[in-house]
């Protein structure tokens, strides 16, 4: 069988491989892409686009509730939820066939089907093979859905978004990023919500500040939360959905459950093996800091790597990976370090750095932190209050600082330009010494001061007090 050759070729046509298969085009390279759903992958149909539509229209909701305080008359209605939907769906569809456009017009080949390895050098999809010297693996991740009795009762994140009609009463299994951002929609756009979680706190990878406040804003909004709550099973009855814990405990009534309990990364029909490629239990294809696999010529960006699921990683380790073999940059490569993120929840969240307890086994003594809680003044005149809070981790005797952790109204664009600053080593100095912007809620980062300690349990403090502690 006769197949065609290629200078690279992208099985996956998400964030990372249209952005590899880009750069290689446009360094005047032969290139192709396979994909068997729509392009751009999970980011733009199933999660970081279409959920800060429906993230804009929980914010939209907020606003309303607030605006008579500020004398502007609105009063907030049952949500359209098929409108809603509709509009969001046209949006996606205006995406996809962006790229669609774009790939064809950058002579990128679109090769649509499922690709499985022949060899090291050879794909097959729809029974046709193709070549090439360099194959890049960037197939993403799905959802996880535990084998546990009834789990076919409770819908993923894909799920979520074929939702036609709002439901009324939800259990959202998992309490990280989709779990709490799934939350804070439904909740606001009138759902009654239940967030189910194993661990003790959500977001618990991230800085316990981050966690704390957002768990006690969770409850102010009248978000349940049922923590250390190991779910084994989900039965059905004329009452709706139920979910049983190992300890005999029972949460019943919901209309809607979603598992939000992680991603795996998909690789499962690619036939890896025939190729040699490396993977590990969790399905994990790893790489080295170059994204090469243990197979020459054949690489792994993005979510299949295990190494920081976010669009804008697996985009920058594409375009690098592209310049270092077809641009004579050899060196070229993608720093995970000091990644910035962020959660659209309610209130969202930035961060960028090492947490405090990352940041104390690393250093140890030598360790500073300064806080600051407030309420900002898009709520002066609301009845209901948000807090803000954000915490500086700063290290040795020039207060380098390492870690900026955000939470609270703007957290998610103004982490951006911080993120710069830890990125290039700024210290507390160099803060200091910015001109903060006044009044904004992000020049608190740059006019944090010393004080004395201060109790901090169940406390609001006002806007100017840090503390300082060393170990």
């Amino acid at each position: 069988m006769q197949s065609q050759h290629y200078d690279l070729i992208a099985i996956g046509a998400g964030s990372g491989g249209l952005a590899v298969a880009e750069m290689a085009a446009q360094f005047g390279k032969k290139v192709a892409v396979i994909e068997a759903a729509r392009t751009g992958g999970t980011c733009v149909n199933n999660g970081c686009v279409p959920k800060k539509v429906m993230w804009y229209a929980a914010q939209l909701a907020h606003a309303v509730d607030d605006a008579a305080a500020f004398g502007v008359p609105a009063m907030r209605g049952r949500t359209d939820w098929q409108s809603l939907v509709a509009g969001r769906d046209r949006y996606i569809a205006n995406i996809n066939n962006y790229w669609n456009g774009y790939v064809q017009a950058q002579g990128i080949e679109r090769i649509e089907g499922h690709a499985r390895f022949v060899d090291a050098n050879t794909v097959q999809v729809n029974g046709e093979r193709y070549r090439a010297d360099h194959v890049v693996i960037a197939t993403g991740s799905q959802p996880i859905v535990p084998p546990v009795p009834g789990a076919e009762l409770g819908i993923t994140s894909d799920g979520f978004f074929q939702l036609q009609q709002q439901p009324q009463r939800v259990g959202v299994i998992g309490g990280g990023y989709v779990g709490v951002e799934l939350a804070g929609v439904l909740k606001t756009l009138g759902s009654e919500v239940t967030v189910v979680a194993l661990e003790e706190r959500v977001l618990e990878l991230f800085d316990s500040m981050i966690s704390e406040v957002l768990m006690a804003e969770m409850r102010q909004q009248g978000i349940e939360l049922r923590m250390s709550f190991p779910v084994t099973g989900l039965t059905n009855s004329d009452a709706g959905i139920a979910l049983e814990s190992s300890r005999g405990e029972r949460l019943e009534g919901y209309d809607c459950v979603i598992w939000a309990v992680g991603r795996t990364p998909n690789i499962r029909d690619l036939n890896l093996a025939a190729a040699g490629v490396e993977t590990r239990a969790n399905g994990i294809v790893p790489v080295d800091e170059y994204q090469n696999t243990n197979v020459p010529g054949i690489y792994a960006i993005g979510d299949v790597t295990g190494r920081n699921p976010l669009t804008p990683v697996a985009i920058a380790a594409g375009r690098r990976l592209s310049e270092r073999l077809f641009d004579g940059q050899s060196e070229r490569r993608l720093d995970y370090e000091n990644v910035p993120s962020v959660v659209f929840a309610h209130p969202p969240i930035g961060t960028v750095g090492l947490t405090e307890t990352q940041a104390r086994e690393r250093y140890a003594r030598e360790v500073t932190i300064y806080k600051t809680h407030f309420t900002p003044m898009r709520y002066a005149l609301a009845e209901r209050g948000a807090t803000t809070a954000m915490k500086l981790v700063c290290v040795g005797e020039q207060q380098r600082v390492v870690g900026v952790h955000l939470i609270g109204e703007n957290a998610d664009e103004m982490l951006q330009g911080f993120a710069v600053a830890v990125k290039m080593g700024a210290t507390k100095a160099d803060l200091d010494n910015t001109v903060a912007i006044h009044p904004t809620s992000a020049e608190e980062l740059v006019t944090m001061r010393l004080s004395e300690p201060q109790p901090v349990d169940n406390e609001r403090i006002d806007a100017d007090i840090v503390w300082r502690e060393a170990s």
